[in-house]
C-alpha cells in the first residue's frame, strides 16, 4: 500500500504530463475472454412463482399488486429480458404511482436505450417521492453524463460522492464526468481522494487504473481476475474490468481497443451492473470515433 501511495503522490507532481501509451503495446492483445455468466435459475424459478401470484391478482390489493409486479420486473431486467422488464415496471406504477424504485428502474432502461427525457422524468419522480433514495441520483448522473450534460451529471456525482467519499465507485464516476471539463484538475482530484479515503474495497484498484499507478498488463495479470469476493463471479469481476478498461483505452486516445473491452463487457451477460447496461452505448460511440477518424484520414490523404 505505502508503494503505492508513493506513486499517487508522484502523480499528483505530474499532472498532465504523463506520456500515454502505445496502443500497439495495448494488453487487449493478450486478454483472455471470461465465459459468460449463466442466468440464475433461482430468479426462474422465483418468476414462475410470481406469475402464478399474478394470476390469481383478485386476492391482491393494488399496494401487494404493485410490489410483485415491480419485483417480476427486476428479475426479468435481471436476466437481460428488458422489454417484459419494462411492462411489469409500468403496470406496477398503475397499481401503485407512488413506487419509487420502480420509476428508479424505469430510468435506467429508458437511459440504456437513450430515451433521456423520459429517464429525467422517471428519476425526478423517484427523487420526488424519495429524496434520500440510495441509487435515483447516481443513475440521474447517468442520464445526464450519457445525455452530455456534464455540469449535471458531476453535480449528481458530487452529491452521491459526498454522502459516501470512500465507495471507489463513487470517485470514479465523479472523476469521468470531470475528466470531461479539465482533465488536468480531474486527474489531481482523483489522486487526492485516493490517497484520503481509500481502503481496502476491490473498486479502489479501478482508480489506480486509471490514474496509471497500475498499468493495463499488470491489471489484467495481477488484478482483476484474483481475490474475488465470496458472493462474487468472475464474470462480474470482469465485466467491471473490461468497462473500465475500454474507459482508459478512451481517454487514451485508442477507440479500437475501447470498442474491443466494451463489446467484451457485453458478453459476460451481467445484465444488473451499470458496466453492462452502458456498455453498449460506450461501444457505439467508440465505434463513431473510429469511422470519424477513418474519415479524416481519408480526407486528409485526398488533400
Amino acid at each position: 500500500m505505502k508503494s503505492r501511495i508513493a506513486v499517487l503522490a508522484s502523480v499528483l507532481l505530474l499532472g498532465a504530463c504523463a506520456q500515454l501509451p502505445d496502443p500497439s503495446e495495448s494488453a487487449v492483445m493478450n486478454l483472455f475472454v471470461v465465459t459468460p455468466q449463466a442466468p440464475d435459475m433461482r430468479y426462474q424459478i422465483e418468476i414462475a412463482k410470481l406469475t402464478d401470484l399474478a394470476n390469481h391478482q383478485n386476492q391482491l390489493d393494488d399496494a401487494s399488486m404493485a410490489q410483485l409486479l415491480y419485483r417480476r420486473g427486476s428479475l426479468y431486467d435481471a436476466l437481460g429480458l428488458s422489454g417484459l422488464a419494462r411492462i411489469d415496471l409500468n403496470r406496477a406504477l398503475e397499481r401503485d404511482p407512488r413506487l419509487a424504485d420502480a420509476y428508479n428502474f424505469l430510468g435506467i432502461q429508458y437511459t440504456e436505450i437513450e430515451q433521456y427525457n423520459y429517464a429525467y422524468e422517471m428519476f425526478d419522480s423517484a427523487l420526488e417521492l424519495e429524496p434520500e433514495h440510495p441509487y435515483a441520483l447516481l443513475n440521474r448522473g447517468m442520464t445526464a453524463y450519457y445525455d452530455g450534460r456534464i455540469d449535471l451529471a458531476s453535480k449528481d456525482y458530487q452529491r452521491y460522492f459526498e454522502s459516501q467519499p470512500d465507495d471507489p465507485y463513487r470517485v470514479l464516476w465523479l472523476y469521468l464526468a470531470e475528466v470531461e471539463t479539465d482533465a488536468e484538475a480531474a486527474r489531481r482530484n482523483l489522486a487526492e481522494r485516493r490517497i484520503k479515503y481509500a481502503n481496502g474495497a476491490w473498486g479502489w484498484v479501478l482508480n489506480d487504473l486509471l490514474l496509471g499507478v497500475v498499468d493495463e498488463q499488470s491489471f489484467l495479470n495481477d488484478y482483476a481476475p484474483k481475490h474475488l469476493g465470496e458472493d462474487e463471479t468472475l464474470a462480474e469481476r470482469m465485466c467491471e474490468s473490461y468497462f473500465y478498461l475500454g474507459k482508459l483505452k478512451q481517454l487514451e486516445g485508442d477507440n479500437q481497443a475501447a470498442a474491443v473491452y466494451f463489446r467484451l463487457a457485453l458478453t459476460t451477460n451481467v445484465y444488473r451492473f451499470l458496466e453492462h447496461r452502458y456498455a453498449g452505448i460506450e461501444l457505439q460511440r467508440s465505434q463513431q470515433a473510429l469511422e470519424q477518424q477513418a474519415s479524416s484520414t481519408k480526407l486528409d490523404a485526398q488533400e
